[in-house]
């Protein structure tokens, strides 16, 4: 990691309006659970809440991809979009350090919103259930992070639309397709999550079930994670200065 491209990388990040529209965004699923458990009937079962409805669903599937796309987008977007990545690609540093210290940057960036909210929520949805709920979801979602964030920073060095890709793998892909074709579990982060998050508890099915079982998860996500890195490294050794410009 170069610190002075992750000072850089940092102000970029952090020093934005969207800043605080992500903080909202990881808020919501601690307001979430906060509405759960001041107003759901008596009957109501918190694992199965906490685990489908609101870890397993609200923030594995829309907070998580987004919060991690905002950030990761943004780690080489703005510099190309103002001309800036020509300063960046000019200087001596190999590609592979700044595409490591920016992924490094935004998964800090992502990670450090995303896991205090999501233990938090967790804690205060599930109360006396089952612990091994939140501390699964809270591992794997600092997991999933990271593989959004090597994808989605590919992305942002690959295309000028990474957001609208990212936001079309996240709702279209992940979304809607993977309710019609099972076989897109092996070919989702979201999938991968949930399916880390399985190792630390054991539900019934008819609470939760990830589609994946927790070791060949670990082990796509992995795959991604070095494929993707490489890629991305790949396509900032490719990019030529003019080019950036």
């Amino acid at each position: 990691m170069n610190l002075p491209v992750a000072r850089l990388t940092a102000r970029m990040l952090l020093g934005q309006r969207r800043t605080i529209v992500v903080l909202l965004l990881a808020l919501v699923p601690v307001g979430i659970a906060l509405l759960f458990r001041l107003s759901a009937p008596d009957t109501a079962d918190p694992e199965q809440f906490t685990s489908r409805g609101l870890l397993g669903g609200i923030v594995t599937t829309t907070i998580l991809p987004l919060i991690s796309l905002i950030f990761a987008t943004g780690a080489f977007g703005q510099d190309i979009e103002d001309g800036t990545a020509v300063y960046l690609l000019a200087t001596p540093l190999p590609r592979r350090t700044i595409v490591l210290t920016r992924i490094a940057v935004a998964w800090l960036a992502a990670a450090g919103l995303l896991v205090p909210a999501t233990a938090l929520a967790g804690a205060i949805a599930i109360q006396n259930g089952t612990p091994g709920i939140v501390v699964g979801f809270t591992i794997a979602i600092a997991a999933g992070s990271l593989v959004y964030t090597i994808v989605f920073t590919w992305l942002s060095i690959a295309t000028s639309r990474a957001l609208v890709a990212g936001l079309l793998y996240v709702f279209l892909w992940e979304g809607a397709l993977s309710g019609l074709f099972g076989g897109i579990r092996f070919l989702s982060i979201r999938q991968y999550t949930a399916g880390i998050s399985g190792a630390f508890f054991d539900l019934p099915a008819s609470i939760y079930q990830p589609r994946l079982e927790p070791l060949p998860a670990l082990l796509l996500a992995t795959a991604v994670a070095v494929l993707f890195l490489a890629l991305a490294v790949r396509r900032l050794q490719r990019r030529e200065i003019g080019e950036a410009a």
